[in-house]
Protein backbone atom coordinates (compact mmCIF):
# COMPACT_ATOMS: atom_id res chain seq x y z
CA UNK A 1 0.00 0.00 0.00
CA UNK A 2 1.52 3.53 -0.89
CA UNK A 3 1.97 5.84 2.11
CA UNK A 4 3.14 9.14 2.77
CA UNK A 5 6.73 9.09 4.12
CA UNK A 6 7.98 11.58 6.76
CA UNK A 7 11.80 12.15 6.24
CA UNK A 8 13.20 14.01 9.08
CA UNK A 9 15.51 14.07 12.30
CA UNK A 10 13.54 15.62 15.01
CA UNK A 11 10.48 14.04 16.22
CA UNK A 12 9.72 16.54 18.67
CA UNK A 13 9.26 18.66 15.42
CA UNK A 14 7.52 15.83 13.73
CA UNK A 15 4.78 15.00 16.04
CA UNK A 16 2.28 17.18 15.42
CA UNK A 17 2.38 16.26 11.79
CA UNK A 18 1.98 13.09 12.66
CA UNK A 19 -0.99 13.31 15.14
CA UNK A 20 -3.00 15.56 12.41
CA UNK A 21 -2.34 12.76 9.76
CA UNK A 22 -3.87 10.02 12.05
CA UNK A 23 -6.64 12.02 12.89
CA UNK A 24 -7.53 12.31 8.91
CA UNK A 25 -6.64 8.48 8.52
CA UNK A 26 -3.65 8.94 6.39
CA UNK A 27 -1.69 6.11 5.90
CA UNK A 28 2.16 7.09 6.51
CA UNK A 29 5.92 6.11 7.89
CA UNK A 30 8.43 8.05 9.40
CA UNK A 31 12.00 7.85 8.01
CA UNK A 32 14.13 9.02 10.98
CA UNK A 33 17.88 9.90 9.52
CA UNK A 34 20.10 10.61 12.47
CA UNK A 35 21.11 6.89 11.33
CA UNK A 36 20.65 5.10 8.27
CA UNK A 37 20.93 2.46 5.79
CA UNK A 38 19.46 2.18 2.61
CA UNK A 39 20.67 -0.60 -0.30
CA UNK A 40 21.01 1.41 -4.01
CA UNK A 41 20.14 -1.75 -5.61
CA UNK A 42 16.43 -1.94 -4.42
CA UNK A 43 13.82 -0.18 -5.04
CA UNK A 44 12.14 2.38 -2.80
CA UNK A 45 8.10 1.88 -1.49
CA UNK A 46 5.58 3.35 -3.59
CA UNK A 47 4.53 6.36 -2.11
CA UNK A 48 5.00 9.99 -1.47
CA UNK A 49 8.49 11.59 0.55
CA UNK A 50 8.02 14.79 1.77
CA UNK A 51 11.29 16.02 3.63
CA UNK A 52 11.46 18.01 7.42
CA UNK A 53 15.09 17.91 7.05
CA UNK A 54 16.49 20.95 9.63
CA UNK A 55 19.85 23.01 9.07
CA UNK A 56 19.93 22.57 12.79
CA UNK A 57 20.29 18.98 12.93
CA UNK A 58 23.78 19.10 14.18
CA UNK A 59 22.25 20.77 17.34
CA UNK A 60 21.02 17.56 17.85
CA UNK A 61 24.16 15.56 17.65
CA UNK A 62 22.89 14.16 13.95
CA UNK A 63 25.55 16.25 12.07
CA UNK A 64 25.11 13.89 8.90
CA UNK A 65 21.83 13.91 8.61
CA UNK A 66 21.24 16.56 5.77
CA UNK A 67 23.65 14.74 3.90
CA UNK A 68 22.38 11.10 4.24
CA UNK A 69 18.31 12.73 2.95
CA UNK A 70 20.41 14.41 0.22
CA UNK A 71 21.76 11.06 -0.85
CA UNK A 72 18.50 9.26 -0.17
CA UNK A 73 16.68 11.51 -2.50
CA UNK A 74 18.95 11.24 -5.32
CA UNK A 75 18.23 7.38 -4.68
CA UNK A 76 14.21 8.65 -4.51
CA UNK A 77 14.90 10.53 -7.83
CA UNK A 78 16.46 7.52 -9.58
CA UNK A 79 13.55 5.29 -9.36
CA UNK A 80 10.83 8.43 -9.97
CA UNK A 81 9.32 8.78 -6.58
CA UNK A 82 8.09 12.42 -5.83
CA UNK A 83 9.71 14.44 -3.53
CA UNK A 84 8.31 17.67 -1.68
CA UNK A 85 11.23 19.50 -0.38
CA UNK A 86 14.11 17.28 -2.02
CA UNK A 87 17.03 18.48 -2.84
CA UNK A 88 17.11 21.90 -3.80
CA UNK A 89 14.81 22.54 -0.83
CA UNK A 90 17.12 21.35 1.13
CA UNK A 91 20.14 23.17 -0.82
CA UNK A 92 18.60 26.15 0.25
CA UNK A 93 18.12 25.36 4.04
CA UNK A 94 21.58 24.14 4.62
CA UNK A 95 22.79 27.83 3.38
CA UNK A 96 21.95 31.45 3.42
CA UNK A 97 24.17 32.44 1.23
CA UNK A 98 22.28 30.40 -1.07
CA UNK A 99 19.11 31.85 -0.13
CA UNK A 100 19.89 35.18 -0.92
CA UNK A 101 21.37 34.43 -4.41
CA UNK A 102 18.31 32.97 -5.18
CA UNK A 103 16.23 35.90 -3.81
CA UNK A 104 18.09 38.13 -5.59
CA UNK A 105 18.16 36.56 -8.85
CA UNK A 106 14.22 36.71 -8.44
CA UNK A 107 14.30 40.14 -7.79
CA UNK A 108 13.65 40.10 -4.17
CA UNK A 109 15.27 42.36 -1.19
CA UNK A 110 17.84 40.51 1.22
CA UNK A 111 19.94 42.77 3.56
CA UNK A 112 23.84 43.54 2.68
CA UNK A 113 25.57 40.27 3.80
CA UNK A 114 29.46 38.95 3.36
CA UNK A 115 30.45 35.75 3.88
CA UNK A 116 33.68 34.66 5.93
CA UNK A 117 35.74 32.23 7.13
CA UNK A 118 38.42 32.38 9.82
CA UNK A 119 38.26 34.57 13.23
CA UNK A 120 40.55 37.76 10.82
CA UNK A 121 38.13 37.89 7.79
CA UNK A 122 34.92 38.11 10.10
CA UNK A 123 36.33 41.13 11.45
CA UNK A 124 37.57 42.22 8.05
CA UNK A 125 33.97 41.89 6.59
CA UNK A 126 32.84 43.68 9.57
CA UNK A 127 34.85 46.83 8.35
CA UNK A 128 33.97 46.23 4.75
CA UNK A 129 30.69 46.64 5.69
CA UNK A 130 30.97 49.67 7.36
CA UNK A 131 27.65 50.35 8.54
CA UNK A 132 27.05 51.41 12.69
CA UNK A 133 24.92 48.17 13.21
CA UNK A 134 25.10 44.57 12.08
CA UNK A 135 24.67 41.32 13.04
CA UNK A 136 25.96 37.92 12.80
CA UNK A 137 24.50 34.42 11.80
CA UNK A 138 25.68 31.56 10.90
CA UNK A 139 25.16 30.40 7.46
CA UNK A 140 24.12 26.96 7.69
CA UNK A 141 21.54 27.78 11.11
CA UNK A 142 18.27 27.42 12.18
CA UNK A 143 16.92 28.26 15.54
CA UNK A 144 18.68 31.89 14.87
CA UNK A 145 22.28 29.82 15.57
CA UNK A 146 24.90 32.50 16.06
CA UNK A 147 22.72 35.82 15.56
CA UNK A 148 24.28 38.48 17.31
CA UNK A 149 24.06 42.42 16.90
CA UNK A 150 27.09 44.61 17.19
CA UNK A 151 27.42 48.18 16.99
CA UNK A 152 31.22 48.33 17.01
CA UNK A 153 33.49 46.40 15.45
CA UNK A 154 35.66 46.35 19.17
CA UNK A 155 32.89 44.57 20.27
CA UNK A 156 32.54 42.15 17.52
CA UNK A 157 36.63 41.53 17.99
CA UNK A 158 36.12 40.68 21.81
CA UNK A 159 33.69 38.17 20.82
CA UNK A 160 35.27 36.59 18.31
CA UNK A 161 38.27 36.03 20.22
CA UNK A 162 36.62 35.45 23.58
CA UNK A 163 35.19 31.66 24.73
CA UNK A 164 32.02 32.72 23.90
CA UNK A 165 32.22 32.62 20.18
CA UNK A 166 30.29 30.02 18.62
CA UNK A 167 31.93 28.38 15.60
CA UNK A 168 29.49 27.94 12.70
CA UNK A 169 29.29 23.60 11.63
CA UNK A 170 30.17 25.07 8.40
CA UNK A 171 33.22 27.59 8.98
CA UNK A 172 31.06 30.33 6.75
CA UNK A 173 29.95 33.35 9.46
CA UNK A 174 27.70 36.07 7.92
CA UNK A 175 28.50 39.42 8.51
CA UNK A 176 24.71 41.34 7.71
CA UNK A 177 23.52 44.61 7.91
CA UNK A 178 21.28 45.21 10.71
CA UNK A 179 17.73 46.75 9.27
CA UNK A 180 16.05 48.84 12.23
CA UNK A 181 12.43 48.56 12.01
CA UNK A 182 10.82 51.07 13.63
CA UNK A 183 8.33 47.94 14.98
CA UNK A 184 10.03 45.62 16.81
CA UNK A 185 8.54 42.74 15.32
CA UNK A 186 9.21 40.44 11.71
CA UNK A 187 7.00 39.00 9.49
CA UNK A 188 6.78 34.93 8.60
CA UNK A 189 4.68 34.21 5.63
CA UNK A 190 3.71 30.42 5.57
CA UNK A 191 2.90 28.35 2.16
CA UNK A 192 1.99 25.10 1.75
CA UNK A 193 2.06 23.50 -1.84
CA UNK A 194 3.40 26.73 -2.64
CA UNK A 195 0.58 28.71 -1.92
CA UNK A 196 0.09 31.26 0.95
CA UNK A 197 -1.73 30.22 4.40
CA UNK A 198 -0.90 33.10 6.65
CA UNK A 199 1.50 35.38 8.19
CA UNK A 200 2.21 35.75 11.60
CA UNK A 201 3.74 38.87 13.20
CA UNK A 202 6.95 37.63 15.63
CA UNK A 203 8.06 39.99 18.39
CA UNK A 204 11.63 40.63 18.03
CA UNK A 205 12.07 42.61 21.12
CA UNK A 206 13.33 39.55 23.06
CA UNK A 207 15.85 38.83 21.09
CA UNK A 208 16.32 37.00 18.01
CA UNK A 209 14.67 33.22 19.24
CA UNK A 210 12.53 33.12 16.18
CA UNK A 211 11.54 29.55 16.01
CA UNK A 212 7.46 29.35 16.13
CA UNK A 213 7.52 25.52 17.02
CA UNK A 214 6.67 24.98 20.45
CA UNK A 215 9.54 22.57 21.79
CA UNK A 216 11.51 25.98 21.02
CA UNK A 217 8.89 28.32 22.61
CA UNK A 218 10.56 30.72 25.35
CA UNK A 219 7.58 31.99 26.58
CA UNK A 220 5.58 35.07 26.37
CA UNK A 221 6.86 38.27 27.24
CA UNK A 222 6.57 39.56 30.79
CA UNK A 223 8.60 41.96 33.82
CA UNK A 224 11.36 39.86 35.62
CA UNK A 225 10.19 42.17 38.31
CA UNK A 226 6.88 41.72 38.63
CA UNK A 227 5.41 45.25 37.50
CA UNK A 228 1.66 44.19 36.16
CA UNK A 229 1.84 44.68 32.92
CA UNK A 230 -0.05 43.76 29.68
CA UNK A 231 0.64 39.87 28.43
CA UNK A 232 2.07 40.45 24.69
CA UNK A 233 1.95 36.94 22.56
CA UNK A 234 4.98 36.56 20.86
CA UNK A 235 3.73 35.22 17.59
CA UNK A 236 0.45 36.46 16.49
CA UNK A 237 -1.34 35.64 13.16
CA UNK A 238 -2.57 38.68 11.07
CA UNK A 239 -5.86 38.20 9.84
CA UNK A 240 -6.53 39.57 6.51
CA UNK A 241 -2.76 39.72 5.56
CA UNK A 242 -2.19 41.22 2.26
CA UNK A 243 0.89 42.31 0.37
CA UNK A 244 2.71 42.15 -2.95
CA UNK A 245 5.19 40.30 -1.28
CA UNK A 246 3.33 36.99 -1.04
CA UNK A 247 2.93 36.92 -4.92
CA UNK A 248 6.56 37.04 -5.20
CA UNK A 249 7.15 34.31 -2.50
CA UNK A 250 4.84 32.15 -4.54
CA UNK A 251 6.58 32.70 -7.61
CA UNK A 252 10.07 32.05 -5.76
CA UNK A 253 9.01 28.99 -4.14
CA UNK A 254 7.72 27.39 -7.48
CA UNK A 255 10.56 28.78 -9.52
CA UNK A 256 13.11 27.24 -6.74
CA UNK A 257 10.69 23.56 -6.50
CA UNK A 258 9.88 24.42 -2.73
CA UNK A 259 6.53 23.24 -1.47
CA UNK A 260 6.30 23.91 1.99
CA UNK A 261 8.47 27.00 3.68
CA UNK A 262 8.23 30.19 5.73
CA UNK A 263 9.84 33.01 4.86
CA UNK A 264 10.97 35.93 7.19
CA UNK A 265 10.62 39.18 5.82
CA UNK A 266 11.51 42.91 8.29
CA UNK A 267 10.89 46.38 7.34
CA UNK A 268 12.72 49.20 7.57
CA UNK A 269 12.04 52.77 8.22
CA UNK A 270 11.29 53.59 5.08
CA UNK A 271 8.80 50.88 4.71
CA UNK A 272 10.89 48.72 2.70
CA UNK A 273 10.46 44.78 2.96
CA UNK A 274 14.37 43.04 3.37
CA UNK A 275 13.75 39.36 3.28
CA UNK A 276 16.39 37.15 5.28
CA UNK A 277 15.63 33.89 6.02
CA UNK A 278 13.73 30.73 4.29
CA UNK A 279 12.98 27.58 6.18
CA UNK A 280 12.21 24.86 4.61
CA UNK A 281 11.51 22.84 7.67
CA UNK A 282 8.77 25.32 8.92
CA UNK A 283 6.95 25.01 12.13
CA UNK A 284 3.93 26.60 13.53
CA UNK A 285 2.93 27.80 17.54
CA UNK A 286 -0.01 26.26 18.29
CA UNK A 287 -0.78 29.18 20.87
CA UNK A 288 -1.22 31.53 17.79
CA UNK A 289 -2.87 29.16 15.92
CA UNK A 290 -5.41 27.98 18.18
CA UNK A 291 -6.42 32.09 18.42
CA UNK A 292 -6.82 32.62 14.66
CA UNK A 293 -8.50 29.16 14.20
CA UNK A 294 -5.60 28.03 11.46
CA UNK A 295 -3.70 25.07 11.66
CA UNK A 296 -0.56 25.23 9.48
CA UNK A 297 -0.19 21.30 10.24
CA UNK A 298 -3.71 19.99 9.26
CA UNK A 299 -3.53 21.96 5.77
CA UNK A 300 -0.46 20.35 5.33
CA UNK A 301 -1.97 16.95 6.11
CA UNK A 302 -4.46 17.35 3.69
CA UNK A 303 -2.64 18.55 1.18
CA UNK A 304 -0.11 15.60 1.31
CA UNK A 305 -3.33 13.23 1.94
CA UNK A 306 -4.46 15.29 -1.40
CA UNK A 307 -0.68 14.11 -3.27
CA UNK A 308 -1.41 10.56 -2.25
CA UNK A 309 -4.98 10.36 -3.12
CA UNK A 310 -3.47 11.52 -6.65
CA UNK A 311 -0.77 9.05 -7.06
CA UNK A 312 -3.07 6.46 -5.72
CA UNK A 313 -5.38 7.39 -9.02
CA UNK A 314 -2.45 7.30 -11.23
CA UNK A 315 -1.70 3.64 -10.38
CA UNK A 316 -5.29 2.43 -10.44
CA UNK A 317 -5.41 3.55 -14.39
CA UNK A 318 -1.68 2.48 -15.32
Amino acid sequence: MSKIYIIHENSEWTVHLTNRLTELGLPFEEWHLSKGLFDLSEVPPQGIFYSRMSASSHTRDHRYAPELADNLFAWLGQHGRKVFNGSNALSLELSKVKQYAALTKAGIKTPRTLAAVGKENIIKAAEKLATESFITKHNRAGKGLGVQLFYSIEALKDYVYGSSFDEPVDGIMLIQEYIDSPEKYITRCEFIGGKFVYAVQVDTSGGFELCPADACNIGDLFCPVGEKVEEKPKFQIQRDFNDPIVAQYEKFLKENHITVAGIEFIRNAQGEVYTYDINTNTNYNSDAEKAAEQYGMLELSKFLGGQLAQLQEVSLES
